[in-house]
């Protein structure tokens, strides 16, 4: 007997399916605080702090245009860097990626739970923010409901995620409307824009949550392979998420700073975000616009869980890549036949999720740490896009980029220069576990006596801990032996030299896949 076939994802996802789910990852629990943390650390100079974030993403979404429409592959952005440059370059984009999406479900579902302990008691303990019994097992029964959508096809959870994201979209874009029309120009200018200088716009960028904020593309090429006519919807997708987002959350950003009663900024800009536990809908029923205020809390316990949501799609689309790349357990690239699912990296997301919502608040600062390193995987996109023009010219590209020789080098600089501006505190942690996965994957291959990829990645090592080095002598928690914005200039021209070198080490490779199964 002939043996079956293997199942295959359904192209079921249109235009509008890519877009919502683009836009749905962004607006997260994000937009209810970011708009407090940026103004504390930038004043109203965080309103460009928006603009070169989103600019900056933007143009790293053109390089995922490019990949994504060339290769639209389920968890594409695993498999790029290691189709340009090896096996230790996918192993580490894998892990990273996984860890940080599988956290994000919880930190979502997390932020849903206290926003809901508003409404019903006994979901919350009275220090830390630490779930009850009871809060605990409202967190699994939502995990588990989203376990369920996705589980159902991906036909059921673009529905789901459209009717959710539309609602997450019409509130904040009302919030700002309504805080637009009690503007007090004075606000702006009250304390001088930039209170905190250049360093304070950087700062908003990385630390304020800004960046976080706009990290929404990947979850598009995820999903790739179920899109119909990848080379024209994941483009438009990925474009119009990004320019979709940066007009809502600068209208926010605008609205937020405009509206702020005088009172609460009569001493500076510095330590509001102490004064408003939930901005937005504090400065709402300080207007008198209680409704408005109750639209917030609904919308802040939802966006979050359809967030969660849309990672709870991805994540088992990155694992499924990972399994496929072989350097991760094989079992996990298997798609069931009658859903269109990658089932068994489904359930291991389940678990991932769950385990990540255990409450040992020392784990709440290392999934912070991983969630960080979320920047460090889209810088690799232009990296590897560049390699692939060097060894694989003859890949039919329906998008390719105008000015990638430009635009490629001048992204990666801007997402590094971004790492950087986390500061110190964060890169200690972050580069290292990074630089110690390499190291320890290399000596796992060394030892089964195949290829380590060093040589390949030789150019990732140093970039990590050279930004590691960087970070300990520059101005943001460093020892300001490079004082601002000397810094500012060495990471730029350091990650420059990265990104020729690391352009220039692709890997030969055969025919790329093109299936979306691959």
């Amino acid at each position: 007997m002939d043996k079956a076939p293997p199942a295959r994802f359904r192209r079921s996802l249109s235009r509008l399916d890519l877009t919502m789910i683009g836009f749905g990852s962004i607006f997260g629990s994000g937009w209810l605080f970011a708009a407090a943390h940026v103004s504390a650390i930038a004043g109203p100079a965080s309103l460009i702090s928006w603009v070169i974030a989103g600019l900056a993403v933007l143009l790293l979404g053109f390089v995922y245009c490019e990949l994504g429409a060339a290769l639209p592959l389920a968890g594409g952005v695993v498999r790029y860097p290691e189709w340009s440059h090896g096996k230790l370059t996918g192993f580490l984009m894998g892990l990273v990626t996984t860890i940080a999406f599988s956290s994000l479900i919880s930190i979502e579902i997390v932020a849903a739970r206290q926003y809901a302990g508003a409404w019903i008691p006994g979901l919350t303990r009275d220090t830390g923010g630490d779930p009850t019994l009871a809060g605990w097992l409202l967190q699994l029964v939502v995990l588990g409901a989203l376990f369920l959508v996705n589980r159902a096809g991906i036909g059921t959870f673009a529905l789901v995620n459209n009717i959710v994201t539309l609602f997450k979209f019409c509130v904040p874009a009302l919030v700002a409307v309504m805080l637009l029309a009690h503007l007090h120009p004075a606000n702006f200018s009250a304390h001088g824009f930039a209170p905190g200088g250049s360093i304070g716009v950087e700062a908003a960028i990385s630390t304020g949550g800004i960046i976080f904020a706009y990290l929404g593309l990947t979850p598009i090429v995820s999903v790739a392979s179920e899109a119909r006519d990848p080379q024209r919807t994941i483009p438009f997708a990925l474009i119009a998420s990004v320019l979709l987002s940066m007009l809502v959350y600068v209208l926010l950003q605008a609205a937020f700073v405009g509206s702020v009663p005088a009172s609460l900024i009569a001493g500076g800009w510095a330590g509001l975000d102490a004064k408003l536990s939930l901005p937005f809908h504090d400065i709402a029923v300080a207007l008198g616009l209680v409704w408005l205020g109750t639209l917030v809390v609904s919308d802040a316990i939802l966006s979050p869980s359809g967030t969660a949501n849309v990672y709870m799609s991805a994540t088992p689309r990155i694992l499924y890549a990972w399994s496929k790349s072989g350097t991760f357990f094989g079992r996990f690239a298997r798609v069931e036949a009658s859903s269109g699912v990658p089932g068994p990296a489904l359930w291991l997301t389940f678990a991932l999720a769950a385990f990540w919502t255990l409450p040992f608040p020392s784990w709440q600062a290392l999934i912070g740490v991983v969630s960080s390193a979320l920047m460090m995987s889209y810088a690799l996109a232009p990296i590897s896009a560049a390699a692939l023009r060097r060894t694989a010219p003859d890949l039919h590209r329906p998008f390719r980029v105008r000015g990638f020789s430009v635009l490629a080098p001048a992204s990666f600089v801007i997402a590094s220069l971004i790492v950087f501006w986390t500061g110190w505190t964060v890169l200690s942690w972050l580069l290292a576990i990074q630089l110690l996965a390499c190291i320890g994957f290399a000596g796992w291959r060394r030892s089964r006596n195949q290829p380590t990829g060093l040589g390949n990645a030789a150019w990732l090592l140093v970039w990590l801990a050279g930004l590691m080095l960087l970070s300990s002598l520059g101005s943001f928690g460093g020892s300001l032996l490079i004082p601002h914005p000397a810094d500012d200039v060495v990471v730029a021209v350091f990650s420059l030299l990265i990104y020729v070198w690391g352009a220039r080490s692709g890997i030969a490779s055969p025919a790329l896949p093109v299936d979306g199964d691959a």
